[in-house]
């Protein structure tokens, strides 16, 4: 392994970690005996302290055991927004030595039984804006149980604050079979009893996607989760007395562990948004002093485009970071002219958990992966070969580490293909392009796999294909990217139509369709009718040649 990052290490920052052998939901239970009383989350000016958010977690793992029937290494899907409830359902799921299966809210019902079925999962806790899209899952039998949430029942004081409509909302009154109120859960206080899992017990399975099939649960351990969540306080100095403003959402691998997880071990207070808002994160940047703010390129450029923001207080931002898709370098330069502060961006992947790569927050270099962090080691090899490759020369990433993924679920072949030894050590195949420079810096170029990343979200094309095929007038579709300037770029679709509908659909018809089978980050934004699909000897759709056309022109 190259060692020539090292001189780059970050100032005051030790070279190795010890990571903890226990469960991650241990994490707030010794928080919560060390502050009882401090804000764990603060929810548009609710607090919630460590003693309460642990009393909660407690009260819904005793109802999965003792109602639902939810046994140790049970999958759990958990549907929600960003909400105190999230983060107690998340912990209540573990401390019922469960496995958290976190989905996007965006997601549709048809989108949301391949999960539940693929997972094997019985039981769901959803946000009660999000049960319609449950209901049909109970109808069928693909879930038997669900615990639905009002968040409007975290808001415990007056606020100024713009809430977001589903927190506005007040309590529904569901009385459906399989259905359970969170407050009714809360009120039967039901106890767990003691949490048989340890470091190697099944902890979190967030889904991702590929080049082929539908999405992919990548098993993750207490420890693969507690190696990352540990890391992010120890890469930017962060403790208890930290403050930060959690806008990514949970669900995804980086605020899950960056803003929830890590924060919840540290023993630090998250001042929580449920959906993004310029006005209001400003607003609680100055009014709780949030000294930490991992944010995506597309939530920066909004929140400098507020032409309010130079009357607000930033003075007490310490760090500015994020990932996902790069910073434009206009952007950066910028929010550093209004806060001092440089952007430091980082790398990571659903497979890793978050982080293998982040930027020394004293020396970070712009449009850049990083360096690896604790206990990581990266090359960059050829991948057809996997002989490693010299500086600036281009191949494809793969890493080694504590925070790599087990496998996907119930996908041998995948996860076989997703790995390569190299020198005794299995290494995962990212499948990102890139370099790395004399320094010891990562940089991605392109992808070998096929994924779309519009602002931050990730859309994997075969998975919508597999969507678009539903439609009755489509006879082929191939989805590929086109430039877009918010998004950087976004979702394309090449469509030939049954012979007997061209001329009578139009693009408008396959979106609107498209809005009702799936999420809306998924969507074409763009539709274009060809009479064919260019295709190799094999009969394979030549996606890269109809991408390429599209950013040539």
């Amino acid at each position: 392994m190259a060692q020539r990052h090292l001189q780059f290490w970050p100032q005051d920052v030790p070279r190795h970690i010890d990571v903890p052998r226990t469960s991650v939901h241990y994490n707030l239970e010794v928080t919560a005996r060390r502050f009882p009383e401090k804000a764990a989350i603060i929810f548009y000016d609710s607090p919630l302290a460590y003693a309460g958010l642990w009393q909660q977690a407690q009260s819904v793992a005793g109802f999965l055991r003792h109602r639902c029937g939810v046994k140790r290494g049970d999958r759990v899907l958990l549907f929600m927004q960003n909400s105190p409830q999230f983060v107690a359902s998340f912990y209540g799921i573990l401390a019922a030595d469960a496995m958290v299966v976190p989905v996007n809210p965006m997601n549709l019902a048809d989108e949301l039984r391949h999960y539940a079925t693929n997972a094997d999962a019985t039981t769901i806790l959803c946000g009660q804006e999000l049960y319609p899209q449950v209901r049909p899952l109970l109808a069928d039998k693909s879930l038997t149980h669900a615990i639905v949430a009002a968040y409007s029942d975290a808001i415990a004081v007056p606020t100024d604050l713009a809430l977001p409509d589903s927190v506005k909302a007040p309590r529904a009154a569901i009385d459906e079979p399989g259905v359970t109120l969170w407050c009714d859960v809360m009120a039967a206080s039901l106890a767990p009893g003691l949490s048989e899992a340890g470091p190697d017990d099944l902890c979190v399975m967030p889904y991702t996607s590929g080049t082929t099939g539908l999405p992919k649960g990548c098993v993750h351990t207490h420890a693969t989760v507690m190696n990352t969540l540990v890391a992010g306080g120890a890469w930017f100095r962060q403790g208890q007395g930290s403050v930060l403003l959690a806008t990514l959402p949970f669900f995804h691998v980086t605020g899950m562990q960056g803003a929830m997880n890590g924060p919840i071990y540290m023993g630090s207070t998250v001042i929580l948004m449920q959906r993004w808002d310029r006005t209001t994160a400003a607003r609680l940047i100055e009014r709780y002093q949030v000294a930490s703010w991992t944010a995506i390129s597309t939530m920066v450029i909004d929140f400098l485009a507020n032409p309010d923001i130079a009357n607000h207080d930033l003075s007490s931002l310490r760090q500015m970071s994020g990932g996902g898709a790069a910073m434009p370098e206009a952007v950066a330069k910028r929010m550093k002219e209004l806060t001092g502060l440089d952007y430091v961006e980082g790398y990571g992947l659903s497979e890793t958990i978050a982080p293998t790569h982040i930027n020394p927050p004293d020396r970070p270099k712009k449009q850049c992966l990083g360096i690896p962090i604790f206990g990581t080691e990266a090359r960059v090899v050829d991948p057809d070969t996997f002989r490693e490759l010299a500086p600036t020369e281009v191949g494809e990433i793969v890493v080694c580490g504590g925070q790599v993924f087990k496998g996907y679920w119930k996908a041998p072949e995948a996860t076989a293909a997703a790995f390569v030894e190299l020198d005794g050590q299995p290494f995962f195949r990212t499948g990102d392009l890139g370099y790395v420079d004399d320094d010891g810096y990562y940089f991605i170029v392109d992808r070998l796999k096929r994924m779309i990343n519009a602002a931050g979200f990730k859309v994997w094309p075969a998975e919508v294909e597999a969507m678009m095929y539903g439609h009755p007038d489509i006879q082929e579709a191939c989805i590929i990217s086109t430039p877009d300037a918010t998004r950087g770029e976004t979702v394309k679709a090449m469509v030939v139509l049954k012979a007997a509908r061209k001329g009578a659909v139009t693009a408008d018809d396959i979106i609107d369709w498209a809005r009702l089978h799936m999420a809306a980050y998924k969507i074409p934004r763009s539709i274009e009718f060809v009479d064919t699909l260019p295709k190799s000897a094999t009969g394979k759709v030549q996606w890269r040649q109809l991408q390429d056309q599209e950013w040539r022109r």
